[in-house]
């Protein structure tokens, strides 16, 4: 059986708790939710579009790192502050998962994200 390693890079944020950025286990990637941290300086930017853009470029970053990308992707959750954001998050999501088929997806309100953003994505790929 496959070793399970940890998925580390300075392009998304570091983790802010006991766990890992992501862990590959064989061909399989398994990432932590990414939020809208700037890597480099850990500023959140305002609103939802802005929001959803850099947590998909941290999650982009992550799969990037464990040798895989968005096109291998096979399953995200997304975590939402609020409902009223659907339509906003949908709009910046598209654009990072043009290819067919898209990866089936929940997407859920939460009452509370880390540090107050708004949006939060993770995702199940391979390599």
């Amino acid at each position: 059986m496959s070793k399970q390693q940890a998925i580390q890079t300075d392009k998304a944020p570091a983790a802010i708790g006991p766990y890992s950025q992501g862990i590959t286990l064989g061909e399989m990637v398994f990432t932590s939710g990414q939020i809208p941290l700037d890597p480099a300086t850990g500023a959140v930017p305002e609103g939802v579009a802005a929001q959803a853009e850099l947590a998909m470029q941290n999650l982009g970053a992550v799969l990037a790192a464990a040798g895989s990308g968005f096109g291998q992707v096979v399953k995200t959750t997304c975590f939402l502050a609020s409902m009223d954001d659907f339509a906003t998050f949908n709009e910046v999501y598209a654009r990072f998962f043009t290819g067919d088929p898209k990866p089936a997806r929940s997407c859920v309100a939460v009452k509370d994200l880390p540090k107050g953003v708004l949006v939060e994505v993770e995702a199940i790929a391979y390599k």
